[in-house]
């Protein structure tokens, strides 16, 4: 290219995030090229051959791989040249957006077939490497051919449009099984149904490399501002509010209605919103255990057990959106289910205690309650800083941990057992009877290497076989493994800390597919969400999808109302970079946090240097230096 070309491409890519042209039409949502009287969108990509797709990559990917490569290998420019760029050259077609998809589906299969094929271990992971590697290159091309914001949809569509893997299979196939021909007829009523996303397979694959490419997160944060909009396709709603299913498209906030209650689950918004339903929560649970009181409910509890129980359907909500997999690559989903179970004991004993009048137990159920402040704390913490590596890698060290210590305690039970039996000897012979409970206590002490009462102790349960059994699960306890945790540890934070770039864009990607919400149910903040299940939720068995939207909207938009119209305002001054037609057009540079960027570059002698670049040269000088170069 030419450096003229070169600059006409940068603008038009620059065009993605400005505003959008007076030309374009958009309907009463502020969705670019939609007709308000279409409610229901048919799937535009219901005619792709994707199950045919699918077994075409598998075929080239099986004769292509017959050697074990690592990732490494397979960006070489030998390999690029000899197998990469000759399957993309075949594979990619600018008419069928499903490729991406179908390569991810493939590489889900391989990854299956790794963990059952041990004959094949390596060769399958090279495979499954392969596919991740081929959709990365494709998505890559089609964003070279595609720069303007057409462009930005047509990626949007090849990463959230929903598929299904039976697509257009042949009917012999569909006829071959039961549940698949139901799927069949379900998926030709409305073409939504059973389909997943390319995003979404590339979550659960753990496709950090794909996730992490400049497209994919072009994407994603224009999902998550929101100026990619579209319906997602999910689990199980509790509220199913279905009547307006949207396709994928950009988003102009000047066409859109002042209240317009679609942008409460965008998730920008969306976390915004949980950062201070959490903080309200932490507020309530801190003063509730402050003005304890066994015998009554304090007003602070009463306010607490009703929006702690919001705050839990909300979180149940969200597992059934995407479901348990996906919800659980969530930063801090581990925090929020072990708070979810804490409250759920609480909330029962509590009641009962209330209903059987007794003091003891509901003294119980406000312990029970005191141990989330651990979990409460720290989710505040993960909440505001999800980008943290310290958190990423402390989430993924919590899950090894986990795993050897529940493998520990299985081994060593064994242990337990055998003392638990030599004590017998013990209080037979020497006059000692020590329980279980005691052994396990000495035990647990060595484990940690805390305290040695265990072996001197050791002799009361036998005079051999007491210290022999002690002194050996000391030597194995403490000194093996916990030499072996330390070394899984340090091994697991030096990995995520030498490609940290991918785990945090992988927890974006994360963040942002599992904050875009269908549910109607997410546009009521606790506790008004029990509200909206115990009306809204018989309704939808007496009114007709119709008339259930519009009670639906018009309760949002009252709940809601000064919020939707400061979002309004902001999201039309904010969202889309407006300039006059003479400047080229181009991103915002500022920093997202108006307040540090004022401290850091008010006061510096340094802060010229961002300043040359928010302020862009006018048209001619621009022209003249096109000429000169």
């Amino acid at each position: 290219r030419t450096i003229s070309q070169h600059l006409a491409a940068v603008r038009s890519r620059e065009e993605q995030e400005t505003l959008l042209g007076d030309e374009e039409e958009a309907d009463g949502e502020g969705c670019i090229g939609l007709n308000d009287q279409i409610y229901f969108t048919p799937n535009p990509h219901s005619s792709l051959p994707v199950y045919k797709t699918i077994h075409r990559i598998r075929r080239l990917i099986l004769a292509t791989i017959e050697d074990p490569y690592t990732l490494e290998q397979l960006r070489s420019v030998r390999m690029n040249v000899m197998i990469v760029r000759p399957l993309i050259d075949r594979l990619y077609d600018q008419d069928d957006v499903s490729i991406v998809y179908c390569l991810l589906v493939n590489r889900a299969q391989f990854l299956r077939d790794q963990h059952s094929q041990s004959h094949h271990l390596t060769i399958n992971g090279t495979r499954a490497s392969l596919c991740e590697l081929l959709a990365t290159r494709v998505l890559r091309r089609f964003d070279d051919d595609n720069p303007t914001r057409k462009g930005l949809l047509l990626l949007s569509n090849i990463l959230v449009a929903g598929f299904e893997p039976f697509q257009n299979a042949p009917d012999e196939v569909l006829q071959s099984n039961d549940h698949l021909r139901d799927w069949h007829s379900a998926l030709k009523r409305t073409g939504y149904e059973r389909a997943l996303t390319a995003l979404e397979i590339a979550i659960i694959t753990e496709s950090k490399l794909f996730l992490s490419s400049s497209s994919v997160q072009k994407v994603i944060d224009a999902v998550y501002v929101g100026r990619v909009v579209y319906t997602p396709l999910t689990f199980i709603d509790i509220i199913p509010d279905h009547y307006k299913h949207r396709p994928i498209s950009l988003y102009d906030p000047r066409r859109a209605s002042l209240l317009n209650q679609y942008r409460m689950i965008v998730p920008r918004t969306r976390n915004f919103i949980e950062v201070g339903q959490f903080i309200a929560l932490l507020v309530l649970f801190m003063l509730a255990l402050a003005n304890r009181d066994d015998n009554i409910f304090t007003v602070y509890e009463i306010c607490f057990m009703v929006y702690g129980l919001g705050w839990c359907l909300d979180e149940f909500a969200s597992i059934l959106e995407h479901g348990w997999h996906v919800h659980t690559q969530n930063l801090w989903a581990f925090l929020d289910i072990t708070f979810l179970v804490i409250y759920l004991v609480y909330f029962i004993m509590r009641l009962h205690a209330r209903a059987t009048g007794d003091v003891e137990l509901g003294r119980q159920a406000l312990d029970v309650l005191a141990i989330a402040a651990p979990i409460l704390l720290p989710r505040l913490a993960f909440n505001l800083m999800p980008e943290n590596i310290l958190f990423i890698s402390l989430r993924a060290m919590m899950g090894d941990f986990m795993i050897l210590t529940a493998i520990a305690f299985w081994c060593f039970a064994g242990f337990l057992l055998a003392m638990n039996w030599l004590s017998r000897w013990g209080a037979e012979h020497e006059g000692s009877d020590i329980d279980p409970l005691t052994i396990s206590k000495w035990m647990l002490w060595i484990w940690f290497g805390l305290d040695g009462t265990g072996i001197t102790r050791s002799v009361d349960l036998h005079r051999i076989w007491g210290p022999t059994m002690m002194v050996l699960f000391a030597f194995l306890g403490n000194t093996l493994f916990l030499t072996i945790l330390v070394s899984m540890l340090s091994n697991t934070f030096a990995k995520i800390v030498a490609d940290s770039a991918a785990e945090i864009q992988f927890r974006r990607a994360v963040l942002t597919f599992e904050g875009v919400k269908s549910d109607a149910i997410f546009a009521y903040r606790p506790p008004f969400n029990l509200l909206a299940v115990v009306i809204l939720l018989p309704l939808k068995f007496v009114l007709s999808p119709r008339w259930l939207h519009k009670v639906n909207i018009t309760a949002v938009r009252i709940l809601n109302f000064p919020f939707l119209i400061l979002l309004c305002y902001w999201e039309r001054n904010t969202l889309w970079r407006s300039r006059p037609s003479t400047v080229p057009h181009g991103p915002s540079k500022k920093n997202k946090w108006q307040f540090w960027n004022w401290g850091r570059f008010s006061f510096s002698v340094h802060g010229d240097i961002q300043a040359v670049f928010d302020a862009e040269p006018p048209r001619d000088m621009v022209d003249e230096i096109e000429e000169e170069d």
